[in-house]
């Protein structure tokens, strides 16, 4: 586990102060570079010492076997694998006849700095070879956000006190050795040897390997190309082999004289095109970066994230740890979709092989909600591949008897990946999940095109979905029998609420959408009595209730289930998953993540207060968030229901995911919902932020030790600006000519917002219903220590 406080508290960047070769692999992920189109684990430059190494493109993957001791109609016999690709970071460095290598001789300093503003790495290091050689090196590494294709990275060394011998040696290299795994399924299988080699070139200044998958068939080609700055007689070369390439600069440099390599490299992958058309791609890109140049590439970069930032920022007073930790959430929440384009976000970006670099529900419910409301140019081509993917999800619908669309629990592609598991393969609420997303990216952007060619289709596919998986009873009721909620402990069970409650407004949604296109909706064969259908089920879905104690069940008979026995689960069991059979974790009362407290988030229309406060209560002793994804969910509902400390814990967990590596599992990527969770936690949990019916609404409220909230939304082309103090919030239109205006509800108040006019309104104290909630034992979030001092901006 990374230590606490191993990064020092800083606004805007993410310090490394030492090399700790312990924790080699988490601190890879935490300074991963990636734009949604390639990604470059915070390797060292010379690749060794290396946790875990790792080069990724979106969608680059590789086929492999899903073996059953005994098989099944239905289920899927292949999986897919997220493949480390050729390898452009390696830059070694020989020191007279030493390599550096952190491991040997005597290094005097190193630092590494992950700049959130300008995005990009600095690393810096003073090192002396085992014979006394002193060299000071300093490197910075980008992945473009404006270039898609392009990495970069500029590498400089300079002798210490005497005159030196240098060799550096800038390299591709394509299937790497990876290291072994244990047994613990999160992490993803490892490919040895995926890459078949097809065409290397050899340039004046670098060189090109182009490679294939053996079962995939997909076709890699990776360039790269160097700008040399050194003394006079300075040699350059360049050899390639099958499945390295390697540009070699050597030099005599004396103390004060500087040796500065600047590497371009450029990416591509295709499953269709040609290899001279995917070859000409990459160099094309090349040229382009050449033309832009280093200095011109951090120009683009950082005028790309101002604006970024500019839109998304959230600004806190009184938690700096915090304020550190939610920027460098949103920055890899960027990372993981900015340049995506139509193709899919990974539960780890593009950061590491985690869960085999699939896509789940996360990106729909977590992780868009973030975009849709700060950036969202990366919403509508997530939402398009999940559109693209749409004949795979009606034909995986037919497989199990059912119409419209099944999306897969688990996928890269498309196909369903995910071998037959009960807490997966019965997860069809990813339906509503979808659907929701659609829902809320129209109704903020008001993109009415999108809803038209895209959102019309997902919705109509998946109320299908719905209706021919649910059924009236004899009484009229609707329910949805044999499913998974999000909660992994509690599997195939009827009328999971929370997908009950989604899949309600899915079927309402599609309805209102097909009368909206009339035209469009005939088309997909949507009649009269299809969406009365839909509308019938909508108004009678089942949602169940314990009068007696007067909860909801998170599914029908949760609350009748027998308790775990927590007061004996040893600390050291947890994750449960891993220490026990889910046999016994499916058939007692404990709660892997906010299941049902999920629910009364993004369906907290339905829930009265007091059901709200029941509820909340009666679930936070029951989960022991084994899931990265309960603490930002809890936070919300804790913070509604007047639990403000509490909300806070909880926000902390969620930002510090990863800086802390509090599942001691971010060596195989970051969590990017958990950190798009700490986002959601501040603005729908401190902000109050709901949106159910298409109205803005805020109830914000401050816990003690903040002092003060800012952030900004888009809505409908402009920008709302949300600040929050002790006692008032002020509502003000950021952008926007005079006339514009948006209505919108601060604690139930109906309230009109022009531009040029902020709106000042009192925030009332909270009301906690209710004793303070209780955890589990031990399972309690960490207390958010009390800090001195505001932290600027």
């Amino acid at each position: 586990m990374i230590r606490e406080r191993a990064y020092p508290v800083e606004p805007w960047c993410v310090r490394e102060t030492r090399l700790d070769l312990d924790v080699l692999a988490q601190s890879e992920s935490v300074f991963a570079l990636s734009n949604g189109h390639v990604g470059l684990r915070g390797n060292l430059d010379e690749g060794d010492p290396h946790g875990l190494p790792g080069t990724y493109l979106n969608s680059f993957f590789e086929l492999r076997p899903l073996p059953y001791a005994e098989a099944g109609y239905g289920f899927p016999e292949s999986g897919q694998t997220i493949v480390n690709v050729t390898n452009g970071k390696i830059i070694r460095l020989i020191v007279d006849d030493e390599p550096f290598d952190v491991r040997y001789g005597d290094l005097i300093s190193h630092e590494r700095q992950l700049d959130l503003r300008a995005g990009v790495l600095h690393r810096s290091a003073q090192w002396r070879s085992p014979d006394g050689r002193g060299v000071r090196i300093q490197s910075t590494r980008m992945v473009s956000f404006r270039q898609r294709a392009i990495a970069a990275i500029s590498y400089e060394v300079e002798p210490l006190d005497v005159p030196l011998r240098l060799i550096i040696q800038s390299e591709l290299v394509a299937n790497e050795e990876l290291p072994k795994h244990g047994g613990d399924p999160r992490v993803a299988a490892v490919l040895e040897q995926p890459l078949q080699a097809e065409e290397r070139l050899v340039q004046d200044a670098g060189g090109l390997l182009i490679h294939r998958t053996k079962a995939s068939g997909l076709r890699v080609a990776v360039a790269m190309t160097h700008d040399v700055e050194g003394p006079e007689r300075t040699r350059i070369g360049t050899e390639a082999y099958e499945d390295w390439a390697r540009t070699s600069v050597a030099c005599e440099l004396k103390p004060g004289e500087r040796l500065r390599v600047t590497k371009l490299m450029a990416y591509g992958w295709s499953s269709s095109r040609s290899l001279p058309a995917l070859r000409d791609q990459v160099s094309g890109a090349l040229a382009g970066a050449q033309l832009s140049g280093w200095d011109g590439l951090l120009v683009e970069q950082r005028e790309y994230l101002d604006e970024f930032w500019d839109n998304s920022d959230v600004r806190l007073e009184g938690d700096p740890e915090v304020q550190q930790a939610v920027r460098f959430g949103l920055f890899h929440v960027l990372q993981a979709g900015a340049r995506a384009e139509a193709r899919p976000i990974a539960a780890k970006g593009l950061t590491g092989p985690g869960y085999d670099g699939h896509i789940f529900w996360d990106t729909e419910s977590f992780v868009l909600p973030v975009l849709t409301y700060t950036n969202p140019s990366a919403v509508a081509p997530a939402l398009r591949w999940r559109h693209s993917t749409l004949d795979l999800a009606q034909d995986r619908a037919r497989t199990l008897d059912l119409r419209g669309a099944a999306f897969p629990w688990r996928t890269i592609q498309g196909q369903e990946c995910s071998a037959y598991w009960p807490a997966g393969t019965a997860g069809f609420h990813i339906a509503a999940d979808i659907a929701d997303a659609v829902r809320r990216y129209v109704m903020v952007s008001g993109d009415q095109t999108f809803e038209r060619e895209v959102g019309l289709d997902l919705l109509v596919e998946t109320a299908r979905l719905w209706h021919s998986l649910g059924h009236h009873d004899r009484n009229g009721r609707f329910h949805l029998d044999g499913l998974t909620g999000p909660d992994e402990y509690t599997a195939v069970k009827d009328d999971n609420v929370y997908t009950n409650l989604m899949a309600q407004r899915n079927l309402e949604a599609a309805a209102d959408a097909a009368t909206k296109y009339r035209e469009e909706a005939w088309r997909l064969g949507v009649d009269e009595e299809e969406m009365a259908a839909w509308r019938d089920a909508a108004r009678d879905m089942y949602i169940p209730y314990d009068e007696d104690l007067g909860v909801h069940p998170q599914v029908e008979g949760f609350t009748r289930l027998q308790e775990w026995d927590f007061a004996n689960t040893p600390q050291d069991k947890y994750p449960l998953l891993l220490n026990y059979p889910y046999v016994d974790l499916y058939r007692k009362q404990v709660v892997k993540q906010a299941d049902l407290v999920l629910a009364m988030h993004w369906r907290g229309d339905y829930f009265t207060p007091e059901e709200k406060a029941r509820n909340f209560a009666y679930y936070e002793r029951r989960t022991v968030r084994d899931s990265s994804l309960s603490a930002c969910t809890q936070a919300v509902l804790a913070a509604e229901v007047g639990f403000l400390e509490l909300a806070h814990d909880y926000l902390g967990e969620a930002a510090l995911m990863d800086l802390h590596d509090l599942n001691q599992n971010t060596r195989d990527g970051v969590h990017v919902a958990s950190l798009a969770g700490a986002w959601i936690a501040l603005v729908a949990g401190f902000g109050g932020l709901r949106d159910h019916d298409g109205t803005l609404s805020f109830a914000p409220q401050l816990p003690s030790r903040l002092d003060r909230l800012e952030f900004s939304l888009r809505w409908r082309g402009h920008r709302l600006h949300v600040d929050v103090r002790r006692n008032e919030t002020t509502y003000a239109i950021r952008d926007g000519d005079a006339g514009v205006s948006i209505q919108l509800r601060h604690h139930g108040e109906t309230v009109r917002v022009d531009a040029g006019k902020p709106v000042t309104l009192p925030v009332p104290p909270p009301h906690p219903v209710g004793p303070q909630p209780q955890q589990p034992p031990g399972r309690a979030p960490a207390r958010r220590a009390t800090e001195t001092g505001a932290q600027g901006s």
